[in-house]
């Protein structure tokens, strides 16, 4: 099978057209001959204008018809609205992909979307994959391949740029040539009408030539596949992201640029954080990480060391430290003895290291290998004030030397400016990251060493359903919705929110409906005094506020009394509502209970969404409110509950005793269950969930509800798909049961030596080579998948209480989002056994259930036991027009 990524021809193009070239100076279609030229582009440059027979010496022809081979790429610099015949013509070509930099299209009106949609539909009509329109346009320096309008090209180097915003681009590589930054590859993706963020990153997943990566965001329009890159990508590369529209006012701007919607900024947070990416606010914040990450600035954890001449700066280090919840490491004692012999008796004698302002270079040298040495340390931030005795650059000298042998990174503040120039000089000429004040430095610190940390919470692919010994009733909870949207009604009344509740096994308080004094004081009698009383209303959210709401009734003619109050309140503030009745429940009398609120939204971007926070009548005045997307796992539930106040008081508490905290997390999970399983959920409260020492209960739920389409994938409307354990499948054999299901991250070591104990003959059939060992990046690739858009399953059975992966089958779906290309391997002991045609039978079923209409394979000619086993599947074979070492296979799924 071939593992070259299909938007190679237009990373890696052998061919590129011009198209629109011009000797005019200064015009679009001049720059960009003059940039390949000048880039140096090692492959064949062609230009095409009718005007010119060539254009600055490049062979010039009047369409790209006319050019005497296939193209790889090609670049429009022509009007818009010649763009959609020219695509046609390239289409007509034979060329593989397009980029089109004008603007003039969705950005441009009515007339301008037209444009842009006939532009499109071109291209896929004949299956060219298109970047833009406008947009700045690609750089490979690597490759000499500057195919855009950018002044001066780049660098060649190990970072990756993907940017929604040419200008941002521009102004990115004006600052990254004099700091001697470089690049693997800058990609314009302008208003992405085809190639968007996902597929990019997928890119530079796969790239060996890259080695971080940074985006600009402004907005998302395929959720789903830009977090499952984004997860794919940071499993093996650090990946940095500024994100715009943090602010309903940039949201608005950013719409207008870019045509992507921002959604709100925590969610796009919880999503990043769910991802393993890291996020940073502003261009000094980007120009700083560029620069410690292209000069390999590489923290092992996040445990910060602060060494400084002045006590001041290091309270400033240490109070931003606090801010970001950048832990300061604890000294050992032995590092204490250490700085002990060598510091004055006034040093801090505690971090941060004050080695008080008489410091000389060898104070500074010797403190810092004795802090480096203390295995609590995972970095040192240097900082020099300049004292009489300070020599900052001799000092620098010092420092230069301890960094270039030590195995953590090390960073400077020199403050001041005509003292400290030098050193400064000399740190930046050693790729040291140096910094004029401590903030900027801790903050880089703690960008960079969040992606190491964040790594936890990446590889958490937890499954829909929990394997609870009570499962849910999904099916119940079904029809509770179905009845109310078949009735037109999409707020659901109280009894149905918690029946809801009640079928996913959340702890209720029970819950009848009154329509009269006389029932309301006979259902509080059966209930059992004292009850609660509330409005019934499909009109009304907050309840209280309308004077529907009467707590620990304990009478029966109080009852009575509550029962007419809230009736004449609520229509006199909302004459307009509809009133089924009074809902009349149990009052829960929790002495030591804490009111919490935990709740679900459906955000228009990344979908459903889990909140939870402090609860009660002032919820919206704490605004204690923490985001995740589901689905979650008790591992992410602890992490979503830590990340709120109300988590502090969730302990021991005054004299109020530690909450049943099993009791929280699993209604939180049976929460995701919910968004999972019901994706007609659109909003969820409860509130108050009162907790305490014995276990919870939701007293009140909200519940609203949407139509929504049919989807052939259950979890659509989800922005990470759950792991599919539905798919799970257990065979038997005479060699023991084998369990056939899909492959996880947590799969990466079973690969790893799936892998390695394969032969070089069955590793050459495989991945047409006989690599002894896979790469970092493709263990990530096969192991983080993104079960919507491509499936695996592996084989495994027990051997001495080990699973063992025996074979493995997987397809992923190819751009036309119509076909999937599919591979298949079987480790030698099990071959001619049956379970291949196993494996297959199972990926070919989950292909066509996906509505998938055909599956197909590249083959080589020589593995003759391999075609005539696709052709028992039924499996047409076809040669290859252009490389006899290989035959294609299509099997048709549907029809």
């Amino acid at each position: 099978m071939n593992e070259q990524h299909y938007l190679t021809p237009l990373f890696e193009p052998r061919s590129v057209a011009i198209i629109g070239a011009s000797e005019r100076d200064m015009s679009l279609g001049n720059i960009l001959v003059r940039n390949m030229l000048e880039a140096g582009f090692k492959g064949k440059l062609f230009a095409v204008n009718p005007k010119y027979e060539q254009v600055l010496g490049v062979p010039c022809y009047k369409s790209v018809e006319e050019i005497p081979q296939r193209l790889d790429l090609a670049v429009i610099t022509t009007k818009a609205d010649r763009v959609p015949a020219i695509v046609d013509a390239c289409g007509r070509a034979g060329t593989k992909s397009v980029v089109v930099l004008p603007s003039g299209f969705s950005d441009a009106g009515p007339r301008g979307r037209m444009l842009e949609k006939n532009t499109f539909e071109n291209a896929r009509r004949h299956r060219i994959r298109l970047l833009g329109p406008n947009c700045l346009g690609v750089l490979r320096p690597e490759l000499g391949l500057n195919a855009s309008f950018a002044d001066g090209g780049a660098i060649k180097g190990s970072i990756g740029l993907i940017s929604q915003s040419g200008a941002l681009c521009s102004a990115i590589l004006d600052w990254a040539r004099p700091n001697n930054v470089g690049f693997s590859s800058v990609v314009s993706l302008g208003t992405s009408v085809d190639i968007d963020f996902g597929e990019v990153l997928e890119y530079m997943v796969s790239d060996s030539r890259t080695e971080s990566i940074f985006l600009y965001v402004e907005g998302i329009k395929d959720a789903r596949r830009f977090v499952s890159a984004l997860r794919a990508a940071a499993r093996v590369k650090p990946v940095l992201l500024i994100k715009v529209g943090r602010h309903p006012a940039g949201s608005q701007a950013a719409l207008l640029h870019s045509g992507a919607m921002v959604g709100e900024d925590a969610v796009f947070d919880a999503a990043l954080r769910r991802a393993g990416v890291i996020r940073l606010y502003n261009m000094g914040q980007l120009f700083a990480a560029a620069n410690a990450l292209f000069s390999h600035f590489r923290p092992r954890g996040n445990r910060l060391a602060v060494i400084t001449n002045g006590g001041g700066p290091g309270v400033m280090a240490a109070d931003r430290a606090a801010d970001l919840r950048i832990p300061m490491a604890q000294l050992n004692d032995a590092t204490v003895a250490k700085l002990n012999e060598i510091l004055p008796p006034n040093w801090s004698h505690c971090n941060p290291v004050d080695i008080i302002g008489d410091a000389d270079p060898e104070r500074y040298a010797k403190t810092l290998e004795i802090v480096l040495a203390d295995e609590n340390v995972e970095g040192v931030l240097t900082i020099l004030t300049p004292q009489a005795m300070a020599r900052p650059t001799e000092v620098a000298q010092k420092i230069i030397e301890i960094e270039r042998a030590a195995d953590k990174p090390v960073f400077t503040c020199w403050m001041g400016e005509e003292q400290v120039r030098e050193g400064r000089k000399l740190f930046e000429a050693a790729g040291i990251p140096t910094f004029r004040t401590t903030e900027p430095a801790v903050e880089l610190f703690g960008h960079i060493s969040a992606y190491y940390r964040n790594q936890k919470l990446l590889v958490q692919t937890p499954s829909s359903l929990s394997s609870d010994l009570n499962p849910p009733s999904v099916e119940s909870a079904r029809l509770v919705i179905e009845t109310a949207l078949s009735e037109r009604r999409k707020n659901l009344n109280e009894m149905e929110s918690k029946a809801l509740l009640a079928a996913f096994r959340i702890p209720i308080a029970q819950t009848v409906v009154a329509r009269s004094a006389t029932e309301a004081m006979v259902l509080a009698e059966e209930l059992g005094l004292p009850v609660a009383m509330k409005i019934d209303s499909p009109s009304i959210t907050h309840k209280a506020e309308l004077g529907g709401v009467r707590l620990n009734l304990r009478g029966l003619a109080a009852v009575r009394t509550a029962y007419q109050e809230i009736l004449e309140e609520v229509k006199k503030k909302r004459p307009d509502a509809i009133i089924n009745g009074v809902a009349i429940e149990p009052m829960i009398i929790k002495p030591y209970g804490r009111e919490l609120m935990v709740g679900a939204f459906r955000d228009p971007v990344f979908g459903p969404v889990i909140t939870f926070g402090e609860g009660g009548a002032h919820v919206e005045i704490q605004k204690d409110r923490a985001v995740a997307l589901p689905p979650l796992n008790n591992y992410l539930v602890q992490d979503l509950i830590k990340s709120t106040r109300v988590a502090t008081l969730l302990g021991e508490y005054r004299n109020m005793p530690p909450i049943n905290m099993e009791s929280l997390e699993f209604v939180l999970l049976r929460i995701s269950e919910m968004v999972c399983e019901l994706p007609w959920i659109r909003e969820m409260d409860i509130n108050p969930l009162i907790v305490d020492e014995h276990g919870a209960v939701a007293v009140d739920a909200r519940i609203v509800v949407d139509n929504i389409a049919p989807t052939a994938d259950r979890y659509d409307h989800m922005a990470i798909h759950p792991y599919p354990s539905h798919l799970i499948t257990k065979i038997s054999m005479p060699e023991g049961e084998i369990v056939i299901r899909p492959i996880k991250p947590e799969d990466a070591d079973l690969e790893i030596e799936f892998v390695r104990k394969l032969s070089p003959e069955t590793k050459y059939l495989r991945f047409m080579n006989t690599m002894r060992e896979l790469p970092p990046a493709m263990v990530a690739r096969l192991t983080q998948i993104d079960y919507d858009r491509e499936m695996a399953f592996v084989a495994t059975i027990e051997e001495d209480g080990t699973e063992v992966e025996i074979g493995v089958a997987r397809y992923a779906v190819n751009p036309d989002g119509e076909t999937c290309e599919f591979a298949i391997v079987v480790a030698e002991d099990w071959q001619h056994r049956g379970l291949a045609r196993r494996l297959m039978g199972v990926l070919i079923e989950t292909a066509r259930n996906r509505g998938l209409h055909a599956m197909t394979g590249i083959f080589l000619s020589n593995n003759d036991r391999m075609l005539k086993f696709v052709q028992s599947l039924g499996f047409v074979l076809t040669n290859d027009p252009e490389d006899n070492t290989v035959k294609h296979g299509a099997l048709m799924l549907q029809g």
